[in-house]
């Protein structure tokens, strides 16, 4: 018996069809913020704080145990036909790594007194999501693969996880 524990690649582009929608309403709702004073009670900055802790909850918890992977796995998979291959959960969980980087970022800067970098922040991680949900293009798993491909994985590799590559790419380039 098999005990690859690849993810199905659909799930976590379900996650970032959301998160990119989250994003969208957090871009627009942060865009007044970069000229007001610091207010930490306004709905954009909170929405990016939110945002932000769901990455990181995917990071630390991994992809697979991802609010949104939870739902995809009970209500969306049983729906569909088998996927026509697994990923590794190494990627994306990173790229969940790197989304957390980048809105906290926006939030830290925003609270240092930065305020625009709240909705640049929040922009670059919708851009990212984006693409993601969009067109199956996931910019963090591409960052994970350059390192795993140096033999960088940040312990995210386990044994048995499917390889760190997408279909018709040779991961030893």
């Amino acid at each position: 018996m098999s005990t690859t524990s690849g993810i199905d690649p659909r799930g976590p582009r379900f996650g970032a069809a959301i998160t990119a929608t989250l994003l969208a309403v957090a871009v627009w709702l942060s865009i007044g913020l970069a000229s007001v004073p610091i207010d930490v009670e306004a709905p954009g900055y909170l929405l990016v704080v939110i945002i932000s802790a769901i990455f990181l909850w995917g990071l630390l918890g991994g992809v697979q145990n991802h609010p949104y992977a939870l739902f995809f796995r009970k209500f969306i998979r049983p729906r569909l036909k088998a996927p026509e291959y697994v990923e590794s959960p190494a990627g994306p969980t990173f790229a969940q790594g790197v989304g957390f980087v980048v809105t906290i970022a926006g939030v830290l800067l925003y609270l240092a007194g930065v305020a625009v970098a709240l909705p640049i922040a929040a922009g670059a991680a919708f851009i990212a999501a984006f693409l993601n949900a969009a067109f199956g293009y996931c910019l963090g798993c591409e960052i994970y693969l350059l390192f795993a491909r140096r033999g960088i994985t940040f312990g995210l590799e386990k044994s048995g996880d499917a390889t760190p590559s997408r279909p018709g790419i040779d991961p030893s380039i």
